[in-house]
């Protein structure tokens, strides 16, 4: 039993909730919807992730004999339920926005249109995959902002992620925000995400002089030659690396930069380019990694640092500064009628929703929910994706999708890219849906 695929990998109450519907005879269509209740105060904006990691569950969604076996085995479950179980499969239909559009509070990221038990089962994973995901390129995204055009930034987290999975996914959501890569291994076999690294302080602790190190280590690796200098005393070290990327050069290898991991990084970056500079070796670039986040990658370009590239590790693969995001999936119809949450502070909008966003000469400024069918100014945001249980388009690639969030990027607004504010795109609400709100309010006894 894979527990990463399996759909036990849920909350007890998805299966106790089944039991009592399938009892009932319950089998009317759901529809639900993900959506954002607020922003965390330190984001402008949102990017959508995880629609396709979702897909992929919904599309191989199977309970095995043995998961049968062990749900029967707990004595909780009827026949009935377990014989459910044993033949279900994802028979819904899916709505959704792209990955990589922009979206703000209370904008539905997903619609999931199945019977009501179907729809309810999912919910656990759904939520699983879009309220992380989203959360890395989110962080991601503000990096690249921050970064600008000409400097790398490289997945670099994770050993700090909780636990592999967030890992691996970390690494595809910070390369749908713009990086240009992780450090990941298995990200690039299972996506072909381009890999990057250097090497660890231990390599040169173990060796006996650290020029010898650098030699040794581009020798093995003539294609991947980034030699780290901040093992003893940072500007000795780059001397070192100067004369040893000056060695490999002899010999047809070429170093591609150095790292610095730690200390004063603006004023060591700006010591360690004279040093590289002074020995000729202009092409050799500086990166740098430790504590990163888009604050210091602001700070420190802001400030003149020549810096080529930046790895960005714990803080982004936890989303350090907004680690969740205040999100649901919530049932907005049942049998053809609305339905919604009246409690206070999380309320519901009912009904099967579409977002439409307005543009200003390219720039994005403001936002429409409203019901599905209720056409307003503005571009539609969401999509069917699956009828049926079945894809309707396959899979975009990584590269394709980091296009469009850059396009995505392009249509921001000057204040949501300015990292010391807490900005907001106003997202209007259809007087169409403040009635069907109310009078599905009205209805509730």
């Amino acid at each position: 039993m894979n527990p990463l695929t399996s759909p036990l990998l849920t909350d007890l109450y998805q299966l106790t909730m089944l039991e009592a519907y399938l009892r009932e005879g319950m089998e009317e269509k759901a529809v639900f919807e993900f959506y954002i209740r607020n922003l965390p105060k330190n984001r402008g904006f949102l990017v959508a992730a995880g629609l396709e990691s979702v897909l992929s569950y919904l599309e191989g969604l199977a309970f095995t004999d043995e998961e049968i076996a062990w749900l029967a085995s707990t004595d909780r479950f009827s026949k009935r339920l377990l014989d459910y179980l044993r033949s279900l499969r994802f028979m819904g239909d899916v709505y959704a926005m792209p990955e990589g559009t922009i979206f703000f509070e209370n904008e539905p990221l997903i619609r999931v249109e199945a019977p009501i038990a179907l729809a309810q089962l999912v919910e656990t994973r759904i939520i699983n995959f879009l309220h992380f995901e989203t959360s890395i390129a989110s962080k991601a995204a503000r990096c690249v902002i921050a970064a600008g055009e000409k400097v790398i930034l490289v997945d670099f987290g994770l050993r700090r992620a909780h636990g592999a999975e967030a890992g691996i996914l970390a690494a595809r959501a910070s390369c749908i925000a713009g990086f240009a890569g992780s450090a990941t291994v298995i990200a690039g076999c299972l996506y072909g995400i381009p890999l990057f690294g250097t090497m660890a302080h231990s390599y040169i602790e173990a060796h006996g002089e650290e020029e010898n190190a650098f030699i040794a280590y581009g020798r093995a690796n003539p294609g991947n030659v980034t030699l780290l200098i901040d093992t003893y005393d940072t500007i000795r070290g780059a001397h070192r690396a100067a004369d040893a990327a000056l060695a490999l050069r002899k010999e047809g290898i070429a170093t591609r930069a150095v790292r610095i991991d730690s200390g004063d990084i603006l004023g060591l970056s700006k010591e360690v380019r004279k040093v590289l500079d002074g020995k000729g070796l202009e092409d050799v670039h500086i990166f740098v990694s430790g504590n990163i986040d888009e604050y210091a990658i602001r700070d420190l370009l802001s400030q003149g640092a020549p810096i080529d590239g930046f790895g960005v590790g714990t803080k982004l693969d936890t989303s350090e500064d907004a680690p969740y995001l205040e999100c649901a999936y919530k049932l907005m119809e049942y049998a053809g009628k609305p339905r919604m949450k009246k409690s206070r502070g999380k309320a519901t909008m009912p009904g099967r929703k579409q977002v439409f966003r307005r543009f200003d000469n390219g720039v994005m400024s403001g936002d429409t929910l409203t019901v599905e069918n209720d056409p307003q100014e503005g571009v539609p945001l969401i999509g069917k994706v699956m009828e049926k249980g079945v894809r309707l388009s396959p899979a975009s690639s990584l590269k394709d999708i980091a296009a469009y969030t850059k396009e995505q990027y392009k249509t921001l607004p000057e204040s949501l890219k300015n990292l010391s504010m807490d900005p907001s795109c106003p997202v209007r609400i259809s007087s169409i849906l403040l009635r069907l709100q109310e009078e599905t309010a009205a209805a509730i006894s």
